[in-house]
């Protein structure tokens, strides 16, 4: 089973804050099966210690180390914003257009981050997933990551 389905992904969201893109990305890593509920509150918390901005309009929110018992398996969740959310501290603004929700069983995690952010380090990739008219062509733009 692929660490990410269409399933996994939600395109043109119109999200107004960094907290609520953090639960629909945890959210559709609840409904695909790959982690449990309390995971969810688990990458909110990350979020206010350590900001999960990673640059070039994404961010790859993922739990705290105490939730790796909520992972069930590996898995991807990708949540679109068109219009993009503030992912700042109170410091100058960290525009967000792809939102990719993850969990990782053991160290996975570091794999699937890695894979994610070289994906994403150039900026013409993000702009197609940010662009993309489909689930399909989400999956198919980010067929390398396994």
């Amino acid at each position: 089973m692929s660490i990410l389905n269409e399933s996994n992904i939600l395109l043109n969201q119109d999200i107004t804050s960094k907290e609520e893109a953090i639960k629909a990305a945890g959210k559709l890593l609840v409904q695909g099966g790959y982690v449990d509920e309390e995971y969810v509150p688990s990458m909110l918390e990350r979020e206010k210690t350590v900001s999960t901005y990673m640059g070039n309009f994404i961010a790859i929110p993922h739990g705290t180390d105490e939730s790796k018992t909520a992972i069930k398996k590996s898995g991807i969740s990708i949540v679109q914003i068109p219009n993009g959310v503030d992912f700042s501290n109170d410091e100058e603004e960290k525009l967000v257009t792809v939102v990719f929700g993850i969990a990782g069983v053991g160290d996975e995690h570091l794999d699937i981050l890695s894979q994610i952010a070289v994906y994403c380090s150039e900026i013409d990739n993000v702009v197609k997933l940010a662009d993309a008219n489909s689930e399909s062509e989400i999956v198919q733009l980010l067929g390398g990551i396994d």
